[in-house]
Parts: structure tokens; sequence; C-alpha cells
């Protein structure tokens, strides 16, 4: 489960610079890198907002920020 939280964040981590280079410079560094919607582009987003789910699903089922009284 470890492994996958690693990933998990690297990629939620990736996709946030991603939209920030996308909110603040309006490039698309994806795009740029594997063309505008073409198959690798939309694998990566897909697998991007999966780590998303998944680390929502970690924060709420492993409590990583929980203090111990």
């Amino acid at each position: 489960m470890k492994i996958a939280s690693v990933i998990s964040m690297i990629l939620v981590i990736v996709g946030a610079i991603v939209w920030l280079l996308v909110g603040l410079f309006d490039f698309n560094l994806v795009a740029m890198l594997f063309g505008d919607a073409s198959m690798v582009s939309r694998v990566i987003y897909s697998l991007v907002g999966l780590a998303g789910l998944f680390t929502i699903f970690f924060i709420f089922a492993y409590r990583p920020f929980k203090t111990v009284p």
C-alpha cells in the first residue's frame, strides 16, 4: 500500500503543477509533450484523476494527519 500511496502522491503533485502552469501561463505541458487530446495525454489525465481519488481514499481510510492523544 505504501508504494501505491507514494505513486499517487507523485501523480497528484504532477497534476497540480500542470494545473498551475495552465492557470498562470495558459500553458498545457501535457498537451505540448504528447499532443492535444491524444491517447497518451488522455491516459495521463486519467491516471492523475485516479491518483487524486486514491489520495482522497487514503486520507479518510488511514487518517495520516490524525493527532495521537
